[in-house]
């Protein structure tokens, strides 16, 4: 069944049944919960600064219409003024005394001076696309060098942990050794520890091995993870041991049985990890905020802190570069994503 049939299936054979409308329903709930945040998150990130503090907030970008004046180096707002003769006209704001303010005709700005409370005027809104939110924070704060030791960090980390956990994983479940099961329970014990408890050995480690504000500090302490020796173990149970006894009486050695046979068949497994591993990565900000300390160095998510002064935060720039950190998460998940439930499956997670 394809997903198009799928979606339109009833159970019915006329009219919608019960049960139809309440599965479509359920559906549409699920979209909106899964999508809705991503999609205002993307929306608000075209929002000027002072779209963002309105209240009734709206979805998409608006902000109020501005026209050129010739004099004028800024542009001038327009609102709808009530003129003395009854009408309505779309004026600019040419200057505001107090309570009062002084309307001109955008068209004719030598003209008539309109004057008007400004509780009785209504500002025109248009949508309005603060595409400057992206640019101006990849001029002002160094975010291509935030996004390169980030690809970095997140491409070797996410490398040394599919290599690290796949041969533990592989010692775990294709060789038989007194304590092997020991092991295991010992290596999966460790996640019931708090990742507070371990913060500070973890630091006094790195510094005493001259890792201190370098990526690699970042890199190699998180790199052996008990989930993915987890996954990769109970996918790798299925792997017949036929395969590895018959590629053994061939003369194939321990590491090429690994290398080609044992990979290339775990590769749904891999493939979450990798998922996994990315996400992690990419959105670690306390290790990160503790090792560095240099901004020559900073990961993506510690450059985004830049932006929460103690009085002021930059909401349009936080908003518009938390859009391009996901975009990787995004890219990686939807070219994966064919190999989740398989991998997932076989290693007996629910």
């Amino acid at each position: 069944m394809t997903v198009a049939s799928m979606l339109v299936a009833r159970r019915g054979r006329g009219r919608l049944h019960l049960t139809d409308w309440l599965s479509y329903l359920y559906l549409v709930l699920g979209i909106v919960m899964m999508f809705g945040p991503a999609l205002w998150l993307t929306a608000s990130s075209f929002k000027t600064k002072a779209a963002l503090q309105e209240f009734p907030p709206s979805f998409l970008p608006m902000g109020q219409k501005e026209v050129a004046v010739p004099g004028r180096p800024d542009g001038l707002p327009i609102f709808t003024v009530s003129k003395p003769d009854g009408t309505t006209a779309e004026l600019a704001l040419l200057r505001r005394i107090g309570l009062q303010g002084q309307f001109v005709d955008p068209k004719a700005p030598e003209g008539e001076v309109v004057r008007a409370p400004m509780t009785e005027v209504k500002p025109v809104r248009e949508m309005h696309f603060a595409f400057e939110n992206y640019g101006e924070p990849l001029r002002r704060f160094r975010f291509d060098v935030f996004l390169e030791n980030s690809l970095f960090v997140t491409g070797v980390a996410t490398a040394i942990t599919l290599l690290i956990n796949s041969m533990c994983a592989f010692a775990l479940s294709k060789y038989r050794f007194r304590g092997r099961n020991a092991i295991f329970v010992f290596i999966l014990s460790t996640l019931m520890i708090p990742i507070s408890v371990i913060l500070v050995p973890a630091f006094l480690v790195v510094t005493s091995l001259g890792l201190g504000n370098s990526l690699w500090g970042v890199i190699l302490p998180p790199a052996a993870s008990p989930t993915g020796v987890f996954l990769m173990r109970q996918y790798m149970l299925t792997i017949p041991d036929e395969l590895i006894d018959a590629a053994r009486m061939d003369g194939a050695s321990e590491w090429r049985i690994f290398w080609r046979i044992v990979l290339p068949l775990a590769a749904p497994a891999l493939a979450v990890l990798a998922i996994f591993s990315v996400m992690w990565r990419w959105n670690d900000f306390l290790w990160p905020l503790i090792v560095l300390s240099r901004e020559e160095v900073f990961t993506l998510q510690l450059g985004l802190a830049s932006f929460q002064g103690e009085l002021d935060t930059q909401w349009h720039y936080l908003l518009a570069m938390t859009v391009i950190t996901l975009a990787p998460v995004v890219a990686v998940f939807a070219f994966l994503q064919r190999y989740i439930t398989t991998g997932i499956a076989s290693t007996g997670l629910k």
